[in-house]
């Protein structure tokens, strides 16, 4: 009994066991088949291309005429420098933002950031993004137009059945007869849709649309995070059809609710599939604007020739220079600018060097003219006075040789500020340009040097008779006595107790009336 029921143990775990295999079986199948599929899509992805004119996104979003490049606004839309503004919170406002031409790619993707506020629990009416065969600029769908030929996809806020599904998201096709159901939000007409509210959230709403091989895709941010890439699936609609070209758009509107709708940035991309060539610039211009562009290139460049051609006329003298030589880069200006200034100084220290030499020539005279009168006064007096006046001359011959001396430093030191200079104007190579401050900084040096030394000569040599002294302070006079000051304090004691007894007076007066 003992040995059969361990035979039957055995043979029960066996059998666990196989059955734990079979059932791990169809799992790993599944993971297997889900690689295969990832990969698979991984290398079908499409390939990516930005389109700028489809496209706009602050800052700096506005033009000085108040008009969003490549786009046209409508209606109630106030475009701004970080922002386009489709509604205001006010009553019955409509607006929309179209792009001005037509896309030219088959499949494509866009990337909206919205911001929907109010002050009321309920908003209204909502937000619609468009993709249509014509612009809709004006109309009662969320701002736009019916019978659209192309797929709206809408951000209604009020909700008008009464079925409380609203705030949602509804996708609505289109074949340009259709009316759309307000009194149903749609939802007669709704290919997909999904609840979401997008209202008064913490940051902007994102939303990517993307329309790649027949079927549309949405998907959607909440706005409870600033992850950019945080995206949560909203509806998907397959074996759609929409027109080959057509405008990108987005439009509002407020009923008898309002909410702020501001549309902070409208992305378009470009999808193209793996294998294909992805078209060039110049492919995706239509032939009619290829020819108006044309037109208007030759228009100009015939206007741009009449006005060379006046131009030689009312100045011969620059005829038959090159355009490019009449001006000049950033480089070229520095170096103008370096060169004027070293110029500026050459000159500057050539003028002081002419005056050191005129002081010098002065100094020389001077000396000359002492050594005569030494020669003159030796001859004709007597031998103790000559003594006396030979001493006194001698320290002045002294003083003058010093001067002379110091004048030779400076003179000297001019000579080599001057050479440095004329070492920066002239560089042998690209290093003397590098050079160049070190040089201004050596031309500082010298300089001041020259001016603490022009100033102590100047401080010698001057008599102590002509030595400037600050002239004494004049006392200061007293303009009120203490009489007249005791004076004044009297009258205006006397002129405040009578002031005070008249209002005492008219409101006794006055009190005779209540």
């Amino acid at each position: 009994m003992a040995a059969r029921a361990q035979r039957g143990g055995l043979a029960a775990v066996l059998l666990a066991g196989a059955l734990l295999a079979f059932g791990r079986l169809p799992l790993a199948l599944g993971q297997a088949a889900a690689a295969a599929a990832g990969g698979s899509a991984a290398a079908a992805l499409p390939h990516r291309r930005f389109e700028y004119k489809y496209s706009f996104k602050g800052p700096h979003l506005v033009q000085a005429d108040g008009t969003v490049p490549f786009w046209v606004h409508t209606g109630n839309a106030i475009p701004s420098a970080d922002q386009i503004r489709i509604t205001t919170s006010l009553k019955s406002q409509r607006g929309s933002v179209w792009t001005k031409t037509k896309s030219i790619f088959e499949y494509w993707e866009v990337e909206v950031t919205f911001r929907v506020t109010g002050r009321g629990r309920i908003g209204a009416d909502g937000l619609a993004i468009w993709f249509t065969e014509e612009q809709g600029l004006e109309g009662p769908v969320f701002g736009a137009a019916d019978k659209w030929n192309g797929v709206g996809i809408f951000f209604d806020s009020f909700d008008n059945d009464g079925k409380k599904n609203n705030p949602g998201v509804i996708v609505v096709g289109n074949n340009g007869k259709l009316l759309y159901d307000h009194q149903n939000d749609g939802s007669t007409q709704a290919l997909a849709s999904c609840q979401r509210d997008f209202r008064n959230k913490p940051y902007p709403v994102r939303v990517k649309i993307t329309y790649y091989q027949k079927t549309l895709t949405v998907l959607i941010n909440n706005g409870f995070t600033p992850d950019k890439e945080d995206y949560e699936f909203c509806a998907k609609v397959e074996d759609m059809v929409l027109p080959s070209q057509g405008y990108f758009g987005i439009s509002a509107a407020t009923g008898g609710l309002a909410d702020d709708h501001d549309v902070l940035s409208f992305l378009t991309f470009q999808l193209t599939e793996p294998g294909k060539e992805v078209p060039t610039p110049e492919a995706e211009i239509p032939q009619k604007d290829k020819e108006k562009y044309q037109e208007e290139f030759e228009h100009f460049q015939q206007e741009l020739d009449k006005k060379k051609e006046e131009f030689q006329k009312e100045h011969p003298d620059v005829q038959g220079q090159p355009a490019e030589d009449l001006f000049e880069t950033v480089s070229d200006r520095e170096l103008r600018q370096i060169f004027e200034g070293q110029n500026r100084i050459h000159l500057e220290i050539k003028q002081l060097n002419r005056q050191l030499d005129m002081i010098l020539d002065e100094q020389r005279r001077y000396v000359s003219a002492v050594t005569d009168e030494i020669a003159k006064r030796g001859a004709g007096f007597p031998s103790q006075q000559g003594q006396v006046s030979q001493q006194e001359i001698e320290t002045v011959v002294k003083t003058q040789e010093e001067v002379i001396r110091q004048v030779n430093e400076i003179r000297n030191s001019m000579a080599d500020t001057l050479r440095l200079i004329s070492g920066a104007q002239h560089p042998g190579s690209a290093a003397g340009i590098y050079e160049t401050t070190q040089h201004f900084n050596d031309i500082k040096e010298h300089l001041h040097v020259v001016k603490r030394d022009i100033e102590h000569l100047v401080q010698r040599n001057m008599p102590p008779s002509e030595k400037s002294k600050c002239p004494d302070l004049p006392p200061f006079p007293s303009c009120l006595s203490t009489m007249h000051f005791f004076i004044f304090v009297v009258v205006q004691t006397v002129l405040f107790i009578g002031y005070i007894m008249y209002r005492s007076q008219q409101e006794a007066a006055a009190k005779k009336f209540f």
